[in-house]
């Protein structure tokens, strides 16, 4: 997953970051897995205004027929704040997250000092 963000991000134009979504992956069999990676594309899509999003997000086989939550072992109030919170691509296909599902801890590279 890390990998596919870095591709897309830094892909120089919104057609080129279009390219790394366009195609559909294979369907995995695992429903979570096959429904995130739809939401992953949706959103990307979405969030960096590429002004298309791949037809395939919308296969049924991209959504989930019971809710996800991804947090370990929620509470009512975690169900409650991540349903309030998710993504529109995520909670549309029944996967609740946080508003930055996407997040990734960054920061300066720092040389090696020998």
């Amino acid at each position: 997953m890390a990998e596919f963000l870095d591709t897309f991000d830094l892909a120089a134009t919104s057609d080129a970051q279009y390219l790394t979504i366009e195609d559909e992956p294979v369907l995995t069999r695992n429903d979570r897995l096959d429904a995130l990676v739809g939401a992953i594309a949706e959103y990307l899509a979405k969030q960096r205004r590429l002004g298309r999003v791949p037809s395939w997000v919308c296969d049924p086989a991209r959504r989930l027929a019971e809710p996800w939550f991804k947090a370990t072992s929620p509470t009512d109030a975690m169900r409650e704040y991540l349903t309030y919170a998710s993504p529109a691509a995520f909670s549309s296909r029944n996967i609740f997250t946080d508003e930055r599902p996407l997040r990734r801890a960054r920061g300066p590279q720092v040389a090696e000092t020998q």
